[in-house]
């Protein structure tokens, strides 16, 4: 009896004890906590507002393009390594032969970046300064490529360009980048004209009157027809559609930085980029932004690799969103990967901690798929380790 009294009373004990481990509590600090890019992206939204949300978040036309450049990573499923030895993991990389980053991923061109934070450029730069990655400074920024420098003067910064109807304002601003020490020049070459996004046009989309385009003097902002003017207004005063590839070769003969061209989702322009001595290329469909309905990046991206047969390096962005999609476009091909939305995301959440966070998720999530994979370096992640998932339709 005095047995199963002892018994009676330790189980009673063991229900009494409070459970550390509910799912409630577990939700409850999910929903308050970003622990993802989806989490942060969520949080963001709710502290833009509509105009700012629309020009972020929304994507051309029909939006099949943005929606497909997510929904093709989803598609391909990975082929994990076992007994490879993955104690010691190195994600570093080099690109353009000299420059030394902390992992393969880095921060895409978005412009107006004060519309998501008042801090805008200059924390973000701050957060690629202290991750040790890249980022690409749009031409379009609402802080000047020479302020964004000062806020982060170690960052390794590349400069978006334009080249645009005016060509000696063009050469002014590449000559500007120079002297800031921009370390690459990323030409855009997929942007003739704007593409047509519904929201921009119902709501005629408007850069806020507190903010300007700070790269951009008195005398440029009234000749491109800048403040106060709609999208499409301010791209036909600004685009120039008469773009060829001599225009690259004009570029190239006016500064000693190394070009990368972005925008490339053909083998043949791949090809005519190799040929034109340019030392990389972006696999880019501006974040679905302009051309409604062309092919997602990562599923570009093994032609464009057969095409260039590693005389230059290729790096990609578009609907990347997790370190597996990272670690796919690495398999395929890609030494770099760029995010553009997850980095709003994050300073629309929280300033510069936010797009550390977003930057930190990445990197953990990177590292942890390296390990799973049994890749312990960048190198070890090989093409046969992604497989469409008709692979295993047989089964």
């Amino acid at each position: 009896m005095r047995i199963l009294l002892c018994v009676v009373y330790a189980v009673g004990l063991v229900q009494a004890a409070p459970d550390k481990c509910k799912p409630e509590d577990t939700v409850s600090t999910g929903d308050n906590v970003p622990i993802t890019v989806d989490d942060i992206e969520r949080m963001a939204l709710k502290n833009l507002d509509d105009g700012p949300r629309a020009y972020y978040q929304d994507g051309s036309e029909e939006q099949q393009t943005l929606k497909e450049n997510m929904e093709a990573f989803r598609r391909l499923r990975l082929r994990p390594r076992v007994l490879r030895g993955v104690k010691h993991r190195d994600m570093t990389v080099t690109l353009l032969g000299r420059q030394r980053l902390s992992m393969p991923l880095g921060i895409a061109p978005a412009a107006m970046q004060k519309m998501a934070h008042p801090d805008g450029e200059e924390a973000t730069a701050r957060a690629a300064e202290k991750a040790g990655t890249v980022m690409i400074l749009s031409t379009l920024t609402t802080a000047s490529l020479e302020d964004v420098r000062k806020a982060a003067p170690h960052a390794v910064l590349w400069y978006q360009l334009y080249i645009i109807r005016d060509r000696e304002l063009s050469r002014r601003l590449v000559k500007r980048a120079e002297r800031a020490g921009y370390s690459a020049i990323v030409l855009t070459v997929d942007s003739p004209t704007l593409g047509r996004k519904f929201s921009d046009v119902r709501g005629r989309f408007r850069l806020p009157s507190h903010l300007k385009l700070a790269n951009f003097n008195a005398k440029d902002q009234a000749t491109l027809t800048l403040c106060g003017s709609d999208l499409h207004v301010f791209g036909n005063s600004l685009l120039d559609p008469s773009l060829t590839w001599t225009d690259v070769q004009w570029l190239k003969n006016i500064t000693h930085l190394p070009i990368i061209l972005k925008g490339i989702l053909t083998a043949e322009d791949a090809v005519l980029a190799v040929r034109s001595g340019i030392p990389a290329i972006i696999v880019s469909n501006h974040g679905g932004r302009q051309l409604d309905g062309v092919a997602s990046t990562i599923e570009i991206l093994p032609k464009i690799m057969r095409a260039v047969h590693g005389h230059i390096d290729v790096y990609l962005d578009g609907g990347v969103r997790q370190g597996t999609d990272v670690v796919k476009a690495l398999a395929l091909g890609a030494k770099m990967v760029f995010v553009g939305r997850p980095a709003l995301w994050g300073l629309a959440y929280k300033g510069q901690q936010g797009v550390e966070d977003m930057l930190r998720m990445f990197r953990e999530e990177i590292d942890r798929a390296m390990a799973l994979m049994g890749c312990p370096t960048l190198a070890d992640l090989q093409p046969q380790m992604v497989a469409r998932r008709e692979y295993y339709a047989s089964l």
